[in-house]
């Protein structure tokens, strides 16, 4: 039986669903699952993995203790032709996502005391806590708002302003989960100690409804309450000696001895507004749930005397957190980015230019019109971008300055463009279904496309593009690709097996998107463009190849390449989308935070308790495949000629 999988298609900026052999989405489930990852975790199901269960159950010498059953906790029986003969009287679980119960503990739960466990039975863990705290956070409230965008033209400086339902909007209603530490302490100002907000003692039946619970704190220092941090800790027995905390280091007993993790992070959570608060003026914080979510508010009383508390999990309403992720909000909140647009445009534009934009959701083609654009076209093939920048465009008077075309730009006719020509062909680029960096390459297909109704000496910007990559070792992420070999005292190398298989699996294989900025590495490489692409000319019909050796300058572990894309929007302007600057004399990177890059694993991955190696070169062949935008390639360690070769197929 075949299955359909779907796929972002460089080549038409669309998501297909493409015919797959029926295996394929076991094999990528358990190649992207980090289950190792939770295994390497000393502080703490799926067919495959119930499969696995058994086969170590029986291989540890336990088949005539452990029942595995391959049900969902809601569908298991009890009785004498049930799943199980009774109520148990010990409930062991893990159901647990980075907000705790994002993955439906609180239903799970609630299900189990009424007919899986005893009335008085024992729960390990036994008890969990959500904890928060308040802060100010420019950089993180730009996760969440579209600031005023400053630019500075001829005629004096312009702001582009925000619409205002897009400014009272409460936002999305998902978590942003993030590795917290890796958030600058200077990028942050904590306004409340740390609240033990509500806990969850799971030995005793548990409810699902929705509940609200508050914290009257004193403001440590006057500010703009913005975002609330929020992380929880287990406790494993009654007496709570055994404790995990996912605390970032600030908040954390003990930092020297920090567990680090990828399948747990810390939350962050945007308040409606921002408010002022005033060092030692009583306020309360208000947590609240619903069967899946957690979602913060801040009140100037305690909800029992405040009736008009806001209990309906937020949703947005202005479309802007439907258009635009958290990453692709800074992104655009970026003034430093901005002025680079400005500055290229500057060099290229004139009074009778005429301007086509092609990027999802962008405000390039409000830079234009500033900037002195006779006339400015911009292609929006989503409903969702389209009414987004009709309301910014009516927030700064702009509805008859600046006309959206809603269709794909492929199907674009004279009459579209009002039977002009253009002079500027202008994309960031950004495309929503873009995953992996070279996916907006599609700005290519489409310079492709329009080229009929670019006029002589028009100009395209970006004039060209570079995919660049260099080797580097990870401090910690290459535990998600690390095999377990035993676990508290458990031989599980068959689950290590079964991921290896599936990792070899053909698509499997892929590139991962992480955005690096949260996770350290250094690199042991100089980094190395490997393709250019001219966008000035059409995609050609021939396939793009390169092939070399990258040289290891620093001693380390060679746990992947890392690849991105640079945008060169002029000879003299160029945008990255990984490293910002060069590494330091360590070898640390700097990367752009408003992006993911690919990552590479090589194989196997290298523990970081293994020995170092020699400083070994990497060669690599790299192939763009025009007609299906596919880009394929090879790594190898040039002095391990035994080695399985990397072999990875990315579309």
């Amino acid at each position: 039986m075949k299955i359909f999988c779907s796929r972002a298609n460089p080549t038409t900026g669309s998501v297909e669903w493409l015919e797959e052999d029926e295996h394929y989405d076991y094999h990528q489930e358990i190649a992207r699952s980090s289950y190792a990852d939770m295994l390497h975790d000393k502080d703490r199901v799926f067919k495959p993995m119930a499969d696995a269960a058994v086969k170590i159950v029986e291989k540890n010498g336990f088949s005539d203790k452990i029942m595995v059953i391959n049900k969902h906790s809601t569908e298991v029986t009890v009785g004498p032709e049930g799943d199980m003969p009774c109520r148990a009287n010990i409930l062991v679980t893990e159901l647990f996502d980075t907000e705790l119960i994002g993955e439906g503990a609180l239903p799970s739960y609630e299900h189990a005391h009424r007919h899986l466990v005893e009335e008085n039975c024992e729960a390990v863990p036994h008890r969990a806590t959500i904890y928060a705290q308040l802060v100010e956070s420019r950089r993180m409230w730009s996760w969440n708002k579209l600031f005023p965008i400053h630019l500075q033209t001829s005629l004096g400086e312009q702001v582009i302003v925000p619409p205002v339902d897009l400014e009272n909007c409460p936002g999305a209603p998902s978590v942003c989960d993030i590795q917290l530490s890796q958030v600058s302490p200077a990028d942050f100002t904590v306004l409340s100690d740390v609240l033990p907000m509500f806990s969850i003692d799971f030995s005793k039946q548990v409810s699902s409804s929705a509940a609200c619970h508050s914290r009257q704190f004193e403001p440590l220092t006057s500010g703009r309450a913005q975002v609330v941090l929020s992380w929880w800790d287990i406790e494993m027995d009654p007496e709570g000696k055994i404790r995990c905390t996912t605390a970032p280091f600030w908040a954390h007993s003990d930092p020297e001895e920090m567990q680090w993790r990828d399948h747990w992070m810390q939350c962050v959570y945007f308040l409606p507004q921002e408010e002022p608060v005033v060092q030692g003026s009583a306020l309360c914080l208000v947590a609240h749930h619903d069967d899946y979510c957690v979602w913060y508010s801040l009140q100037r009383t305690s909800p029992e005397k405040n009736e008009r508390v806001h209990q309906m999990r937020p949703v947005c309403d202005c479309q802007a957190h439907l258009l635009w992720n958290r990453p692709r909000f800074g992104e655009i909140n970026d003034q430093d980015r901005t002025d680079r647009y400005i500055q290229a445009l500057s060099t290229v534009l004139k009074p009778d230019s005429v301007c086509l934009c092609v990027s999802d959701g962008s405000l390039l083609s409000v830079l234009a019109h500033h900037l002195g654009v006779e006339q400015v076209f911009t292609v929006e093939s989503s409903a969702a971008s389209h009414k987004l920048l009709r309301k910014i465009f009516k927030a700064n008077h702009l509805e008859d300055k600046i006309n959206i075309i809603e269709k794909r730009p492929e199907l674009l006719t004279s009459e579209d463009l009002k039977s002009r020509k253009v002079s500027l062909l202008l994309g960031e680029p950004f495309f929503t279904t873009s995953l992996l960096p070279w996916h907006n390459l599609y700005f290519w297909y489409v310079r492709t496309a329009v080229d009929q109704h670019l006029g002589p000496g028009a100009v395209v910007m970006p004039q060209a593009a570079s995919l660049h990559a260099v080797v580097v070792e990870f401090r910690d992420l290459w535990r998600i690709r690390s095999p377990c070999g035993d676990c508290e005292g458990f031989d599980v190398h068959i689950m290590d097996d079964m991921i290896k298989r599936a990792l070899d699996f053909r698509e499997s294989r892929e590139a991962e998107p992480h955005p690096l900025w949260e996770y350290p590495c250094r690199s042991l490489s100089e980094p190395r463009q490997i393709l250019a692409f001219d966008f000035r000319q059409l995609v050609p019909p021939r396939p793009l190849c390169a092939e070399g050796t990258m040289e290891l300058r620093r001693p380390g572990r060679s746990h992947a390449a890392v690849l991105w894309m640079e945008y060169h929007l002029t000879p003299e302007c160029t945008l990255s989308t990984g490293l910002l600057e060069p590494a330091d004399p360590e070898g640390g990177c700097c990367w752009n935070p408003h992006c993911k890059q690919a990552v590479y694993f090589f194989s196997p991955v290298l523990d970081p308790r293994a020995p170092l190696g020699g400083p070994q070169p990497v060669s690599y062949v790299v192939e763009f495949h025009p007609s299906t935008g596919d880009i394929t390639m090879e790594f190898r360690l040039t002095d391990t000629p035994d080695s399985p070769l990397l072999s990875n197929k990315v579309a």
